[in-house]
């Protein structure tokens, strides 16, 4: 639609074309977060706005197009923020440290599959932002225990887990964002499906980080 209507003001000499990120369109680079209609990514659920098809509309619908509307998102131009702030907060924790010398086989070392499954279901979080949106208080909550929770569940994640949350949450803190409402608008609204287990997981880190205790689970 986005496209059809700037094809149609420079055809027309209207106006500059209407600004607005895109990438992968297919539901996993996280780059389109836009409000459509009152809602981060639409009106249907777990998907992203590329994904969310005008066959969802009626003929004759009036579609609202908004911005992400966070302090630690701002507005660059029309329809385009700036996510940066999610990179900080990944570059202030959201990594392993690996020992240098041969890579070991794969199965040597052994993930139970609930585990396995957790941290993947974690890993799935494109970073979309759409939780920050949802949030009144723009919180980053789900963001940040979608990161610590698919490090934190394996063991390659495991040395670090307690500096890792520590350095994320300050960081998240650092760049504005507000705290967690536990009214988990980030989980209805969040194309992934990403769930509030991530953020109890994060809170019990924390609670680990304070009291020097292990408490991946």
């Amino acid at each position: 639609m986005l496209d059809q209507l700037n094809e149609k003001l420079i055809n027309d000499h209207i106006a500059h074309p209407v600004c607005f990120d895109n990438d992968c369109r297919e539901g996993i680079c996280g780059m389109c977060g836009l409000y459509i209609n009152g809602r981060p990514h639409g009106n249907d659920d777990g998907v992203t706005t590329c994904q969310l098809h005008m066959r969802h509309f009626h003929d004759g619908d009036e579609i609202w197009v908004e911005p992400w509307r966070a302090k630690a998102f701002p507005i660059i131009k029309d329809l385009v923020v700036d996510r940066t702030a999610f990179d900080k907060i990944i570059q202030a924790g959201g990594y392993i440290s690996a020992t240098t010398g041969g890579v070991p086989d794969a199965n040597n070392i052994l993930v139970p599959k609930h585990k396995a499954d957790q941290s993947m279901d974690a890993a799935a979080c494109i970073g979309c932002g759409a939780c920050v949106a949802a949030c009144k208080n723009a919180s980053a909550m789900l963001f940040v225990g979608a990161k610590v929770s698919h490090l934190a569940l394996l063991p390659q994640g495991k040395p670090e887990a307690q500096d890792r949350v520590k350095k994320m949450v300050c960081k998240m803190d650092e760049l504005g964002f507000g705290s967690c409402t536990n009214t988990y608008a980030c989980e209805a609204e969040c194309p992934k499906q990403i769930k509030r287990q991530n953020i109890a997981r994060l809170n019990r880190q924390w609670i680990g980080q304070l009291f020097g205790r292990d408490r991946n689970d």
